[in-house]
């Protein structure tokens, strides 16, 4: 089913060679967490790291790893809850909330580093975070972060300060590499407001960016809703492959 929604914005690449593994990864702060990557046999040089939403490593970001291999990028998913659940695979009955709960903004950070780190020792020369809700949100953050991205793409991420803690919109002067955004226009909590603020935040720190909201798509279109909004997967996959290609 991934497959064909994917594809559907452009071929899946039949017969591409492509490897995939699971890995145990160490950030700096010492945290062992797990991770999925999938490798091109013919690397564009261009690399993603998945930041998955709120359930951790689940299989639909296994999959979009392995179409983005096929697209020549190598892709690396990971889980957030190495500190609080270990490395040991997770079956579907997993309760994540709790764990979630316990994640902080620096332990995602120290996370998406030890991936950038592994992609860049692979032969990776231009690595982009792409990320999902809890995800996306994150993603836009780790292009404030240090990591020296090339590109950071979220889907219906909230950009907001939650909790007292800063959001995309409060650090985008902090921004240093070009934002994609693919927001949910019949999200319950994202609204239109979150949205505009988080442009105009970008477009007064000089951020290249583009903030592109569905109308009437909700939360999860793309992970959990593709066949019933099938129009707008297929467009937010392909204008994450040209952001990729236009700024590797």
């Amino acid at each position: 089913m991934l497959r064909a929604r994917l594809g559907a914005a452009g071929p899946a690449i039949s017969g591409a060679a492509i490897s995939h593994k699971e890995l145990e990864l160490e950030a700096a702060d010492g945290n062992r967490f797990a991770a999925f990557a999938a490798e091109p046999d013919d690397p564009t040089g261009a690399c993603v790291v998945i930041l998955l939403d709120v359930r951790g490593l689940y299989r639909f970001y296994e999959e979009l790893a392995l179409r983005f291999a096929e697209r020549g990028y190598a892709a690396i998913a990971f889980d957030y809850f190495g500190r609080t659940a270990g490395v040991a695979k997770r079956g579907e009955d997993f309760e994540y909330r709790p764990h979630v709960d316990q994640t902080t903004p620096q332990g995602v950070q120290a996370d998406v580093g030890a991936c950038v780190a592994w992609l860049r020792e692979h032969g990776c020369t231009s690595v982009f975070t792409v990320g999902f809700c809890f995800g996306g949100r994150n993603s836009w953050l780790a292009a404030a972060s240090g990591h020296g991205l090339a590109g950071a793409v979220g889907f219906y991420g909230m950009p907001a300060e939650r909790n007292g803690v800063p959001g995309p919109t409060q650090r985008a002067a902090e921004i240093r590499a070009p934002i994609l955004a693919l927001q949910a226009g019949a999200d319950q909590n994202i609204t239109a407001e979150h949205n505009a603020a988080f442009d105009e935040a970008l477009a007064a720190a000089g951020v290249e960016h583009e903030v592109v909201t569905y109308r009437g798509a909700p939360n999860s279109f793309f992970d959990h809703k593709q066949d019933e909004f099938a129009e707008a997967s297929d467009d937010a996959w392909r204008r994450v492959l040209e952001f990729i290609d236009s700024h590797s």
